[in-house]
């Protein structure tokens, strides 16, 4: 019986080398590439940030250093009076946050849960308001704020204008769309079944909400929880444009206090750039797995 050959198939793989496709390499080229070119500011401010000036004035920016040194840190820390803003920033962005939240969650639960013949015209009108740029309504919204009262309580100045509560109230309308708009995609992805089973136990509507859907929705809240960290805590525009009192802005602001009329010490706002980063890499760290579970949702789903 004569022997037969294998068909090329069936060959041992330990013969052949794996080969990849272009495409793949091309993809891991261009996302190295990217990254590379997101990381270079910040390592390029961090580079500025441990020189002192005088390296800085007299060999350039761009050049070897002769001397590092982190007194820039301690400097810019004491000279902006960076604690008091940081202390700022957290009344500004922790409520906002959370208000946003809890105010998407319940808009999102009703869009996609509770049968409303204007269901989609609402939805349509969240997401319609992250069309619209900041700086065309800035005109009006500035007016407003100079004209709408407020108790003491709440704004030293009687006004939304120079006060906190303006700033929160402001970031929770322009951010409140687009996770209304997030919230509601992944609510439409948990099972009617579910709901119906609560339903036949007697489950009310606040508790189909509380304790069914928001914990399934987790994942997507955290994910949302740390952009909107980023996003309100990041915030330059309204904290310089709706408060005029300079020690109640933000720690973004703050860096203002760091620049001179006649002469500007880019170290020094380097170092106080790389400090005002801090909690927002901080938040990130302690919401890393549920930030990319996140992002990954629906990915899987045909």
């Amino acid at each position: 019986m004569s022997s037969q050959t294998l068909p090329a198939a069936a060959a041992p793989a330990s013969g052949f080398r794996v080969v990849r496709p272009r495409g793949q390499i091309l993809s891991q080229v261009f996302l190295v590439t990217a990254s590379v070119l997101w990381l270079l500011p910040l390592l390029f401010a961090l580079y500025v940030a441990v020189r002192p000036y005088s390296d800085t004035r007299k060999h350039g920016y761009v050049s070897l250093p002769h001397d590092l040194t982190l007194s820039n840190f301690s400097d810019a820390w004491s000279q902006a009076n960076m604690g008091r803003f940081f202390w700022n920033s957290i009344l500004i962005t922790v409520p906002a946050v959370v208000i946003v939240l809890l105010l998407a969650a319940g808009a999102a639960f009703v869009l996609t849960r509770v049968n409303v013949k204007i269901n989609v015209a609402l939805l349509i009108l969240f997401t319609a308001g992250n069309l619209l740029p900041q700086q065309v309504i800035i005109t009006p919204l500035f007016r407003m704020y100079l004209k709408i009262p407020l108790p003491s309580f709440l704004a030293d100045s009687g006004l939304m204008y120079n006060s906190a509560f303006g700033l929160i109230t402001i970031n929770v309308a322009f951010q409140l769309g687009f996770c209304v708009f997030v919230l509601s995609n992944y609510m439409k992805s948990v099972p009617g079944e579910m709901y119906e089973a609560a339903l036949v136990d007697g489950a009310s509507l606040w508790t189909r909400f509380w304790t069914l859907t928001v914990p399934l929705c987790r994942p997507a809240l955290a994910a949302l929880a740390t952009l909107l960290t980023t996003w309100i805590y990041n915030d330059f525009f309204w904290a310089i444009t709706l408060m005029s009192s300079g020690d109640k802005r933000p720690v973004t602001s703050a860096l203002a206090n760091l620049q001179g009329q006649f002469v500007s010490n880019q170290n020094l706002i380097a170092a106080g750039a790389m400090i005002a980063a801090i909690p927002t890499l901080v938040v990130y760290v302690l919401l890393q797995k549920q930030f990319i579970a996140g992002l990954s949702l629906g990915s899987s789903k045909g």
